[in-house]
């Protein structure tokens, strides 16, 4: 079995060139990243404008207010419940809980 990736595809030349200015380090990280990411520039820096549009539209999508959770069986939430404790929690579902 072959373990390997194959590199990313190269996106097509852009219809319309767009000159970016960066201060010397920041030109040295993106040479960089291109050269570790085996791709171009410009890949790089879309790469980085779709992860920055990704987090801004999660972030935006949050209104600091909890939205209500469903419950679909009993009374809602519990006291006591410990959703890390997978076991116990696999305990109480199946009401073997001694709680």
């Amino acid at each position: 079995m072959t373990t390997y990736h194959e590199p990313p595809k190269r996106a097509g030349r852009a219809a319309e060139p767009v000159q970016v200015y960066l201060d010397r380090p920041d030109r040295e990280r993106l040479e960089r990243l291109a050269e570790r990411l085996d791709t171009t520039k410009s890949d790089v820096l879309r790469r980085g404008l779709e992860a920055l549009e990704s987090l801004t539209r999660r972030r935006a999508g949050k209104s600091g207010v909890p939205g209500p959770l469903p419950t679909f069986a009993g009374q809602g939430l519990q006291p006591g419940v410990d959703l890390d404790d997978t076991a116990s929690l696999l305990d109480l579902m199946e009401g073997d809980a001694t709680r």
